[in-house]
């Protein structure tokens, strides 16, 4: 028994997979600043889908959630989550998608969860948060798990641009693309035949101003919010504390909130336009995000009337972020606000998503709208082959938790258009 064992581990570990308990991991390696070595909560995750360790991924050792692993060579599935989430958002759809004859592989990704190895600190290497280092990522975990192909990378939110920037540098790689919730507008163009024309004046340095912080109702974007150094400290310490912190942002992003009904692009992206937007995406300009959505926390019977996160589930995320801070996701907000993302892009200026790609978002979700135009940009440009675009009654931001059902049938119906 000892020699099987030997040998079983032997060639677990030659494969680089590690599958042990997790706080075994955690006993022996503590990478990342912001870990502890509490007890890590048991996801309580359905059969069938279970948790695994895959190390040395860019330098990540990266906790991942797996099902359809019992039968060898099926095509992988990779679901890349957004922000504030992790592999556990994706648990009600691993198991359809499995069903359906795929390799299903989500990922807590750099910055999330259990997945170590990152700079949890704000005035570390942020860099690493970057879009380009996000899909480098996925590609190792892929390559790891014994995948020379993605035949699918799903992304919502933030994921869903690592999926997009996937798609687009690796079409070879990442087969198909399926990107959930906020649209990929392309890759910024370059200056093109401009040596003769006059060069615009300089601006000195802090000349500019946000346009929507001058408006009479002063305000900030949450992009620029989430790149700020307190952001992180102002949803871990919030005064209501962080479960119901994240109860009411995951409320306010739903279709459960009535504001988010009868939703419309806005006109342009001047700042009395995009004031338009709902509060979680344009701030009072004196307010933490948790002071932003306190007012809009739902009563005890609307808590108990949902059923698509009841509260043992925000119990996870609050677990999860309590133990490892937001710095981590918020850093990729960072390479937004500073240029490094667009920097990145720019090198494949000229260039369009050429794989299959679907596009699903819900009726009550505004980040389909943001940036102005994306939308119509990843239809009718960005990517050449948009197979399948659908907007889903019922849901808002976080469609795989609120409408897993629909969102996964629609996505393996779009499996089934691939050639």
């Amino acid at each position: 028994m000892e020699r099987r064992n030997f040998i079983k581990n032997t060639t677990l570990a030659t494969l680089g997979v590690i599958l042990i308990h997790p706080l075994e991991l955690f006993a022996e390696k503590t990478t990342n600043p912001m870990e502890t070595k509490d007890q890590l909560m048991d996801l309580k995750l359905p059969a069938g889908i279970r948790e695994r360790y895959v190390p040395a991924v860019n330098g990540l050792t990266v906790h991942v959630l797996e099902a359809g692993f019992e039968t060898i060579k099926r095509p992988a599935v990779l679901l890349l989550h957004g922000f504030p989430e992790l592999a556990y958002s994706w648990r009600k759809v691993m198991l359809p998608l499995a069903a359906a004859g795929y390799h299903v592989i989500a990922p807590d990704m750099r910055g999330y969860g259990r997945t170590t190895g990152w700079d949890g600190n704000y005035d570390g290497n942020f860099a690493s948060f970057r879009t380009h280092e996000l899909s480098r990522d996925a590609i190792g975990l892929a390559m790891a798990m014994g995948h020379d192909s993605v035949y699918a990378i799903v992304g919502h939110d933030v994921g869903a641009t690592v999926a997009a920037y996937c798609a687009l540098v690796r079409p070879d790689f990442f087969r198909s693309l399926v990107i959930l919730s906020c649209p990929f507008g392309g890759v910024p163009a370059l200056p093109f035949d401009v040596v003769a024309q006059s060069v615009p004046a300089l601006q000195p340095t802090g000349s500019v101003k946000d346009p929507l912080a001058i408006l009479p109702n002063p305000l900030k974007d949450s992009t620029t919010y989430f790149s700020t150094r307190n952001a992180n400290d102002d949803m871990l310490n919030c005064k209501q504390g962080l479960h119901d912190f994240q109860r009411a942002y995951f409320h306010v992003k739903s279709a459960d909130w009535n504001q988010n009904k009868g939703l419309s692009p806005l006109a342009s992206d001047t700042a009395e336009e995009l004031a338009k937007q709902p509060i979680y995406y344009v701030l009072d300009l004196d307010k933490t995000m948790p002071e932003q959505v306190a007012p809009y926390m739902p009563s005890k019977q609307e808590i108990s009337a949902c059923k698509w996160l009841p509260d043992i589930e925000i119990d996870v995320y609050t677990q999860e972020f309590k133990r490892t801070g937001f710095q981590g996701g918020l850093n990729w907000y960072r390479c937004n606000t500073n240029g490094l993302n667009k920097s990145d892009l720019e090198l494949f200026s000229g260039h369009t998503i050429d794989v299959p790609s679907c596009f699903i978002a819900g009726i009550a979700d505004w980040a389909r709208f943001r940036p102005v135009g994306a939308l119509e940009q990843m239809q009718n440009q960005a990517c050449t082959k948009m197979e399948s675009f659908h907007i889903i009654e019922g849901a808002g931001h976080w469609l795989a938790q609120e409408q897993p059902e629909l969102m996964t049938n629609l996505i393996v119906d779009f499996f089934a258009t691939i050639k």
